[in-house]
Parts: structure tokens; C-alpha cells; sequence
């Protein structure tokens, strides 16, 4: 949404409706756990960006909240806390709140939904927002009902007199404006008497899923709907040398047949005879394949080979001239985001203007990318999302998106549907990228570390849409769009270097990142993104000091630790565990690993035993606990949805995922080439231990428990295994190979 002159908006005040303002910002100058303060005149979190309180919450004269957001539900529940947090503060039951998310026509811009920000920042702002159009509220019902402020007693939107006498937020509004910037004021409700935020609210987004309903994006069906599909290159760098278009115009329910450079696609009345006539497309097309992959090449030497810009993010100190020292490297393969679903977007183009419907993660700047795209103003495309069925990071929502807008305008009037085949899906999405990371310290007669150095190698995790260079169709037109230069995100989140830098007490330490702006296949953020890897290699080399210093392996970190809210992560997982009692099995060990998320978000300390079945190479996880603080806990039990599903998320990645290819092509484009976790390997048990903070910073919590999954998973298995494992994924085969050999992974 524009700014205050914008015309929508005086038309939606003229309508006589409030709504509440507020965007997202970045969560470390919060920082009220590192005693830190706002700048003067800085704004809670995303009001910052949007202050204006008739922005974001809208309460009608019939008394019904519609609270607008800028994020995006992905399956983490956020639609549901942000409920909360506005019912909470505004006194309204949660069931007659109804939200509603990113969309380029309704709602503030955002940017994207990631990072784990949404309750940092956006539930911040809402919190401040809510709790100051409460306060504003209650001193109109006193100034209307002739009685203080402090008499009043309000709930369910409604503000009451010691006499009986009453008015709801509707009747206070009704026919008025509020066109106010918000002052940040106001304090929230006291925590100790929430009696909804903090509660295990049940989430709102569910019951369409379970029950059939209209749930996700491919769920959609809008009248008069055509259905389209895309025939790609069999490469990235494949030429096309010539299609015969005109068989495939001739098919039963053909609408038409779309070619622009290397983009070709078909249009049909029916999604089935849409997937038939793709089929007959590819076959009339002839292709040049060149071999450009360096498939001969293993995967350190595949990554190291890139060129690469070194950025320290960490100088302290030299190294000791004296000491025991261990070097050791680590490497995570290229892989997938797997969604469940293949994505999927609507577009439909009349009267001049495009509207798209989207599982994007950042609606705003699709829109921006669309319109370069399309060669129109911004304010002829509207972004609207809709989930998609799993994905966290940047898989092929956009460039799907970028399908449906193109095929719009090749057939305006009509919405068009594009929805991607596994095999586009799994060939075509941004990966997440390949990493090398190296790490030595040394240990001082005490065995304390007295000198860490640690490099990380790793292609961009930041490639997502704002400009049309980063759409994959943009890539394939006769008059292509080149992709920008890839830039790494800075320190304190970084990319490539999330986590870079452990949040250990190191008097002498260097971290640098190799950002490689460009790679061999094509890459964005996964989930976590270098947190996921970076956490493996620290938290696995952190065993790997703690036996050279011959100390057990949590009082090892609980030394090297001076954060007392880290400290209490990881001594809960620890206890809950019962790590001091564990007694290791024939096949089975424990595994022990922390962070906390970009060293700002939440804390995670996770515990666990592993199975292995060394003749086999199967390995398991039989129990995992988890430990978490992630400030203020709005909805628990979705804490610990986030944290249970990144545990599973995780081991499928660390025991099983990777992306092959050839010197042409991707191989993995069908779950038998790219297998994900089955129900045998999910963990047995799952226990996640919060300890929550009433009345501090929301921390992110929706990428904490990656890396220190996989670390502990890793940890487990060198002592299941007698063998340290450095390359992801630890599969079958590398643990088979370990065992035949007897050597170091």
C-alpha cells in the first residue's frame, strides 16, 4: 500500500473503517536482550516502516476486525500468532478477527516472508499498533459515555460503564476517520494478564487442509479458467534449434501455442489435454545440449573451483604459537526444496491489468520483477498470495508466477493456470547451494580454544525476484533478461555466512566468507540457508574438540559459553535428555548440538540418539529433545510445530538429500532420484522443552532447529559409527563406505 494520499486509501476512509499499519523490520536493533535501546524516534519494529494506524486493522460498524498483514502463511502458523497477538491487545476473541495476507492490493508491503521474521517484526508492530488503537478507542467510549477512562471495562470489543451503559469499537468509528501515525506510546497489555497470546490456540489455517477444502493455490478453480503447461530445455544451457508448432495447435482443446525464444508453452481448455499437448510440444522440439557441468568433479572441488570474493566477518586476535591444533572440513551438497506440491500460479490479464494469484514469498517484489517482465507499470499488477503445499525459501513460486503473467497476455481474458510437473520442479527450481567449509582452532593447556579459524565457500542464497532477470521464463525469451549480479546478504544475518560465526566466547577468532557470485547451477534460499551448513561444521567440530580435550561434549560448550539465556538451552536439553545417565547401545549413541539462529533469533540446543545399522548403512533417529527460548511465546504448540518439523526437515537433508547431475543436466527430478525422508526414519520420539519469556522480544524460531539437528545427528553418528562423517548427506552408502574402509568421513 502507497503512501497517505494514496486514492484506495481515501476511499477505503471515506467507507468509514479503521485500519492499523505496520511492516517489518530488521530484529537485532530490537535488541532489548542485549540491553540495547531504540534510536529516537524509531518506531516497534515494522511501524518504523508504516506508521500509519489506518493502515492494517480494519473494525466496521457492525463491529468486525479484518487485520491486514504484509507476511505470508507458509505453514508456520503465522496467521494464527498474529491473530492472537491483535486479539490480545485489542480484546477481541480471536474468532472474530479475520486476517488477511500479503497482497499487493490490500496489504502494506512486506518484502519477503523469510528469515524467520514475521513475530520479530511484524508481531511486534501489530502488538504497539493494536495496543495504541485500544488506548485511542477506550478515550473516545470515555469522552462519548461521560466516564473515565479507567472505569471502563471492555471485552470483545466492547467498552462498558460502571452503569451499564455501552458502545463497541464499530459504533465508535462509524462514519469517522483515523488517520493517525502511530507514537509507540502505548504499552502493551502487562503479560501476566494475557488470557489469549501464550495460549495453544488452535491453528486457523488447518481444517481446509485436513478436510478437502480450498487450501492452497492449486486448490483455486476460477471461472472460465484455461490451464496451461511449459516445456523447458533439457538443460539450462540447452539451445533450441526448431520446433514444429503446428501438429500441436491441432490437438483436441488446444487454445493456442505460445513460443518466445526458448519459452514454449500451451494453452488448453482442460489441464489434462494441457499436459498431453506439453507432451507433444517437447517431442516436436530439437534441442542442442552443450556439457557445462563439472559432474567429474567432486563436490569440494566443484564449489572451491568458482571464483570467489573473501569478506572477513571476524578478525580478533592471532593464533597462539603453541597449542594442540585440529583442522578438519565439511561439505553440504547442492539440494532441493521438495515440495510436496509442484507449484503453481493463476494469472489473468484484462482490461490492461494483470492480477496474479501466488505462493510467493514476497508478493511485493514480484511485482516489481512482473512488471519489468511484462514492460508495464507496477500499478497495473496485482500480487495476490496463496499458499503453496511446502516450501520454506525461494523454489519455483516466482518463476511459476512469471509463467501464468506471460501466458495471460498471450491469452487475456480468461484466468490462465500453469502447474509445474515434478520434473520442473525438481529441475528447474533455484537449489540450495553447495558449501565448503574449513575450520581449525587450537586448544590451550587448559583445553580451552584459544584460537578458531573458520572459511566458508558458498554460491549466492539470495537470487529471489525484484528484478525480471531473476525469473526463470524472463532467462528463455527471444529478448532475454539477464540476472543481476548476486550480492550477499550482510552481517549480522548474512547468507552464505549465517551462523559463520559461533556465538562461543573465542578471545581469538577469524571467519572469513568466500561469496561466489556465481555458480555452475542455478541457487537461492533454502531454509536457514548457510545456517544449515555452517552450524553442522562448528557445532561437529566442537565434538571433535571436546575429544581432543578429552571433555564431555555439553560441558565442553556450557565452558565456552557466557550467554546466561544459552546456557539455560543448553543445560534444559542436556537434563531433559538425561545426557549425564546415557548409556550408549551397540547401534545406537547420542549426538548434542546448539546455536543460536544468525546469533540474534531464537536459542536451540537439541539432544538425541541415533540407530545405525552399519552392515546396512540405515540409520535413524529414535528420540530427539529439543530446548528452545525464543523470547515471548504467543502460540506454543506452534513453537513446537516449527521446531518438530525442522528436526524432520533436517534429517532428511543431512541423511539422504542431494542433487546429482551429469556434464549436461540435473539427474534428480523424480523423488526416486531425490529421495526424502520415509516414515521408518522419522524420529520415534520428539520432545521440544520451551522456556518462555512473557514480556520479551519475539526470536525468530522458524529456522532454529536445522543446524543444530544436523550437527547433533552427526555427533551421534560418529559415536554410533566410530567414524566422524564431514560430508552431507550422511547416507547409506557414505556410511557404508566408512565402514568397509575404516576411514575419516
Amino acid at each position: 500500500m502507497s503512501g497517505a494520499h494514496d486514492p484506495a486509501r481515501r476511499r477505503l476512509l471515506a467507507a468509514g473503517a479503521l485500519t492499523l499499519a505496520f511492516t517489518i523490520g530488521p530484529a537485532w536493533p530490537q535488541g532489548a536482550d542485549k540491553g540495547s535501546k531504540q534510536k529516537a524516534n524509531k518506531l516497534p519494529g515494522s511501524l518504523d516502516k508504516e506508521p500509519w494506524l489506518d493502515a492494517w486493522i480494519r473494525i466496521d460498524a457492525h463491529n468486525r476486525v479484518t487485520v491486514f498483514t504484509g507476511k505470508a502463511e507458509l505453514g508456520q502458523g503465522i496467521k494464527t500468532a498474529l491473530l492472537q497477538v491483535a486479539a490480545e491487545e485489542l480484546q477481541v476473541a480471536p474468532a472474530r478477527i479475520t486476517l488477511v495476507t500479503a497482497d499487493t492490493g490490500r496489504t502494506p508491503d512486506e518484502g519477503y516472508t523469510a528469515g524467520s521474521h514475521s513475530m520479530q517484526d511484524s508481531g511486534t508492530a501489530l502488538r504497539h499498533a493494536a495496543a495504541e488503537v485500544r488506548a485511542i478507542l477506550t478515550a473516545m467510549a470515555a469522552q462519548r459515555l461521560q466516564a473515565p477512562a479507567d472505569s471502563l471495562r471492555l471485552a470483545d470489543g466492547a467498552l462498558a460503564a460502571t452503569d451499564g451503559r455501552r458502545v463497541t469499537y464499530g459504533e465508535l468509528l462509524e462514519g469517522r476517520q483515523l488517520h493517525r501515525r502511530a507514537d509507540g506510546k502505548t504499552a502493551p497489555r502487562e503479560a501476566r494478564l494475557h488470557t489469549i497470546a501464550g495460549k495453544a490456540l488452535r491453528r486457523v489455517d488447518i481444517p481446509a487442509k485436513v478436510g478437502g477444502g480450498v487450501a492452497y493455490v492449486h486448490d483455486l478453480r476460477l471461472p472460465g479458467m484455461v490451464h496451461a503447461r511449459v516445456v523447458r530445455p533439457p538443460a539450462p544451457a540447452a539451445r533450441l534449434l526448431g520446433v514444429d508448432t503446428a501438429a500441436v495447435a491441432r490437438l483436441p482443446g488446444v487454445l493456442k501455442v505460445v513460443r518466445d525464444g526458448r519459452f514454449l508453452a500451451v494453452i488448453a481448455d482442460g489441464e489434462y489435454r494441457a499436459v498431453k499437448a506439453a507432451a507433444a510440444l517437447a517431442a516436436a522440439a530439437r534441442w542442442e545440449t552443450p556439457a557445462t557441468l563439472p559432474a567429474q568433479l567432486s563436490l569440494r572441488e566443484q564449489v572451491l573451483s568458482q571464483p570467489a570474493q573473501a569478506l572477513p566477518i571476524l578478525e580478533r586476535g592471532v593464533a597462539p604459537a603453541a597449542g594442540r591444533t585440529l583442522r578438519a572440513t565439511y561439505t553440504r551438497p547442492f539440494q532441493l526444496h521438495g515440495a510436496i506440491g509442484p507449484s503453481c500460479a493463476i494469472a489473468r490479464f484484462d482490461a490492461g491489468r494483470y492480477t496474479v494469484w501466488t505462493h510467493s514469498q514476497g508478493v511485493f517484489p514480484l511485482r516489481t520483477a512482473l512488471a519489468e517482465l511484462l514492460g508495464v507499470d507496477e500499478e497495473t499488477v496485482r500480487c495476490i498470495h496463496v499458499e503453496g503445499s511446502g516450501c520454506y525459501g525461494h523454489n519455483g513460486a516466482d518463476d511459476v508466477a512469471a509463467d501464468a503473467a506471460l501466458l495471460a497476455r498471450a491469452f487475456p481474458g480468461r484466468p490462465v493456470r500453469v502447474q509445474w510437473m515434478r520434473e520442473d520442479e525438481h529441475g528447474w527450481e533455484p537449489f540450495g547451494p553447495g558449501m565448503v567449509a574449513t575450520v581449525e582452532a587450537t586448544l590451550d593447556a587448559r583445553g580451552a580454544i584459544a584460537w578458531w579459524n573458520y572459511e566458508v565457500w558458498s554460491p549466492s542464497h539470495n537470487t529471489r525476484p525484484g528484478k525480471a532477470g531473476n525469473l526463470l521464463a524472463a532467462t528463455h525469451l527471444a529478448r532475454p533478461f539477464v540476472p543481476p549480479p548476486a550480492k550477499p546478504i550482510p552481517q549480522p544475518e548474512g547468507s552464505g555466512d549465517r551462523n559463520a560465526i559461533p556465538y562461543y566466547v573465542l578471545p581469538q577468532a577469524r571467519v572469513v566468507h568466500h561469496f561466489q557470485p556465481q555458480s555452475f547451477l542455478r541457487t537461492s534460499a533454502l531454509r536457514s540457508l548457510g545456517a544449515y551448513c555452517n552450524v553442522f561444521a562448528i557445532e561437529s567440530f566442537m565434538d571433535e574438540l571436546a575429544q581432543l580435550a578429552n571433555a564431555d561434549p555439553v560441558a565442553f560448550r556450557l565452558r565456552h559459553l557466557d550467554d546466561p539465556r544459552a546456557l539455560e538451552v543448553v543445560r534444559l536439553a542436556a537434563s531433559r535428555f538425561g545426557w549425564d545417565g546415557y548409556r550408549a547401545g551397540p547401534r545406537r549413541a547420542r549426538g548434542f548440538a546448539f546455536a543460536r539462529y544468525k546469533n540474534l533469533a531464537a536459542y536451540c540446543a537439541i539432544a538425541l540418539e541415533v540407530e545405525v545399522a552399519r552392515e546396512t548403512g540405515f540409520a535413524r533417529i529414535t528420540r530427539a529433545v529439543a530446548a528452545v527460548d525464543c523470547g515471548e511465546v504467543v502460540n506454543p504448540d506452534g513453537v513446537r510445530n516449527q521446531i518438530e518439523g525442522g528436526i524432520v526437515q533436517s534429517a532428511s537433508w543431512t541423511l539422504l538429500e542431494q542433487v546429482r547431475f551429469d556434464q549436461a543436466q540435473v539427474l534428480t527430478r523424480d523423488w526416486a532420484a531425490y529421495p526424502i525422508l520415509r516414515f521408518n526414519q522419522v524420529p520415534d520420539r520428539i520432545e521440544v522443552h520451551l522456556i518462555d519469556r512473557p514480556g520479551m522480544p519475539f526470536l525468530g524460531t522458524g529456522e532454529a532447529s536445522q543446524g543444530p539437528a544436523a550437527a547433533a545427528l552427526a555427533n551421534a553418528m560418529a559415536g554410533a559409527c566410530k567414524v566422524r562423517l564431514r560430508d552431507l548427506p550422511l547416507d547409506r552408502a557414505r556410511v557404508r563406505g566408512t565402514q568397509l574402509s575404516g576411514r575419516q568421513g
